[in-house]
């Protein structure tokens, strides 16, 4: 099938490496132009030389987005070096393990940053852009723990605010021609990942836990969900907008 997105301007956030990367590696594929930001210089680098690797054009900068100052100077730069936006990802997400009774107001605010209001202030310095070129597409990477309960309660609550927004913005810039959607995910297992840890630290515990909790017998791949990122920011998708899609291997409980 193809998706027309050669040559296509697309922002990756925390593209640094497994979900990010398989998106960045996605779109390369179909000969994109790509921009990623990570926050540790050297593992960036080594994500865009991998990229690059298919005959990609590869623009990096290491970028903190949940600092203003950095996220808008990274805009500003993929303005600079080629006019236009075509499509936004953003990744950049995690969560901390606090007891819930023992969450700090600041590390309430730093873990909504991490999982949502970063996701708003990227889409905000690209908005205009897209605008004035006459469209484009926005797509959030949350969780099925944004749809309904099971992860931590901050991330919960992030990736939740996450679809929210979405939806929200979907609405609000369909005039201008701009699609806003969100990917959920369900548990995917990469190298240095938060599963692959956990693997590690006690093999029997997640052995239990995919066969209880995952239908298929198995984690899902990165390539699994940069494969749906990728066909929903195409021209293929173009009535796609404000929903959310799971991408879980019938993990998820919800109906919807």
């Amino acid at each position: 099938m193809e998706l027309n997105l050669k040559n296509k301007v697309v922002i990756i956030t925390g593209a640094s490496r497994g979900i990010g990367k398989a998106i960045a590696l996605g779109f390369a594929k179909e000969g994109a132009k790509l921009s990623i930001c990570g926050r540790t210089p050297e593992t960036l680098e080594s994500a865009a030389e991998e990229i690059k690797s298919p005959g990609a054009e590869v623009f990096a900068k290491p970028t903190d987005v949940t600092n203003g100052g950095e996220a808008k100077a990274f805009v500003n730069a993929i303005l600079d070096q080629y006019g236009r936006i075509d499509v936004l990802v953003n990744n950049v997400g995690g969560s901390k393990k606090t007891p819930t009774l023992e969450i700090s107001d600041e590390e309430w605010v730093e873990m909504l940053d991490f999982n949502a209001v970063n996701a708003a202030r990227m889409s905000q310095l690209v908005i205009p852009a897209m605008k004035e070129q006459g469209g484009g597409v926005i797509i959030n990477i949350s969780s099925i723990y944004g749809r309904e309960s099971g992860g931590h309660i901050t991330y919960n609550a992030g990736k939740a605010a996450m679809i929210s927004l979405s939806k929200t913005m979907a609405n609000e810039f369909a005039p201008d021609n701009i699609r806003v959607l969100s990917v959920a995910p369900g548990s995917t297992m990469f190298p240095g990942g938060s599963w692959d840890k956990k693997q590690q630290a006690d093999p029997k515990k997640i052995a239990a836990f995919v066969k209880n909790e995952l239908p298929f017998g198995r984690f899902g791949k990165v390539e699994e969900i940069a494969n749906v990122v990728v066909f929903l920011a195409s021209g293929r998708a173009s009535w796609v907008s404000g929903a959310c899609i799971n991408v879980d291997g019938c993990q998820s409980n919800s109906n919807i």
